[in-house]
């Protein structure tokens, strides 16, 4: 199964230092069945775009989180089994999202496909979307759309052998 990984680049630099996205259990997203039932697709290459997009998400909040990161969301597509990933309804608290996983154990970043970035253009539009979260989370519809600005910035695709030019970036 393709997961996505949300991070940041001191959370990729940590994932290159140690040879780990994560040790287990963390948070990932994946083409689910709530994933399909919320994206009214059938179309693979559609679904995987709406899992890295609630993966870029999921990033923004990480970012909001650390305010001495360098504001450009990171999610790593990886492929792990079947059996290491667990999905859950969505338990109605907002506690699970679609497309949201638990990856189980341990997921060397040996099996990352690709990162996922942003470009330096989008770090002015990310800076004031991670700031806006906590206001759009409450209903705040300016801050909505601040949020909303990151997704009209594609993040860039890069191969696994680039990542040390990525985290020199952190």
């Amino acid at each position: 199964m393709r997961v996505y990984v949300p991070l940041t680049l001191p959370g990729l630099a940590e994932a290159y230092r140690t040879g780990e996205l994560g040790s287990g259990p963390f948070t990932a997203y994946a083409v689910t069945p709530t994933l399909r039932e919320w994206f009214v697709s059938d179309d693979i290459e559609e679904l995987e775009y709406a899992a890295l997009g609630r993966a870029a998400l999921a990033s923004l909040r990480l970012l909001a989180a650390d305010p001495d990161a360098v504001r450009r969301r990171i999610v790593v597509a990886a492929d792990v089994p079947d059996g290491a990933v667990t999905a859950g309804p969505d338990r109605g608290d907002g506690s699970r999202g679609p497309g949201e996983v638990t990856v189980a154990g341990a997921l060397p970043l040996a099996k990352a496909a690709a990162v996922h970035a942003d470009a330096d253009d989008a770090e002015e539009d990310v800076t004031a979307a991670a700031g806006a979260l906590e206001a759009a989370d409450g209903g705040d519809d300016d801050a909505q759309f601040l949020v909303d600005e990151t997704e009209d910035h594609e993040l860039l695709w890069y191969a696994t052998q680039e990542i040390p030019g990525l985290v020199r970036l952190a």
